[in-house]
């Protein structure tokens, strides 16, 4: 997974080069929740930086850095449960641009994304105590950590570029591994999330 992220990140380089890439930066708020449970949306947050390399006016390639929360909360019987992962996500998408006006807008991406847990914790909270477990790594002797490091999945999108500068963004993701390790799942549980961030281009 290290390998894989340190040839994404050379070849982001390689393109910083060429004048056609431009560069953002953007945030916003993260929904998300995971496959197979009966949990419930979990609301966070997403900042990053992104480049948007033009092949001309209606395609492009975009990618970037992406720190987001992920994850899931549950409440049963008195009981809170959440689970807050933080992702460095690398998108690589195909970016179709339809002009509006002149230097407005409309897109469409779509492309894979590869993810690395950065950090995060498992809270469960009953009667006001709270009990936090790390998720990437082992704990109170426990033979392996609770989830997955490796995040691989679809991400898709629609949004405007306005006056050549202000980027509004609406982003989906869909996650193509296990999140939750099959010693402490019974199911295959994958992350989910929708992205709402606005940013700025120069």
């Amino acid at each position: 997974m290290k390998k894989t992220l340190l040839t994404l990140l050379l070849g982001l380089l390689t393109i910083v080069g060429y004048s056609q890439a431009r560069f953002d930066i953007h945030g916003g708020m993260s929904m998300a929740n995971i496959t197979n449970s009966e949990a419930d949306l979990k609301v966070g947050y997403t900042l990053g930086v992104g480049m948007d390399y033009s092949f001309n006016d209606m395609w492009s390639f975009q990618s970037g850095l992406n720190f987001t929360s992920k994850g899931c909360k549950a409440s049963e019987a008195g009981v809170d449960l959440k689970m807050n992962p933080v992702y460095l996500d690398i998108p690589l998408l195909a970016a179709l641009k339809i002009n509006i006006t002149e230097g407005n807008r409309f897109l469409i991406n779509l492309g894979p994304y590869v993810g690395f847990g950065l950090g995060g914790k498992m809270t469960v909270e009953q009667g006001g105590a709270e009990i936090g477990t790390k998720l990437f790594k082992k704990v109170d002797g426990a033979q392996e950590a609770v989830m997955n490091r490796c995040a691989v999945g679809l991400q898709y999108g629609i949004g405007f570029e306005l006056d050549n500068h202000y980027l509004i963004n609406l982003t989906g993701q869909y996650g193509f591994t296990n999140m939750v390790k099959e010693s402490f799942a019974d199911e295959s549980n994958k992350n989910l999330a929708f992205l709402l961030t606005v940013g700025y281009r120069f």
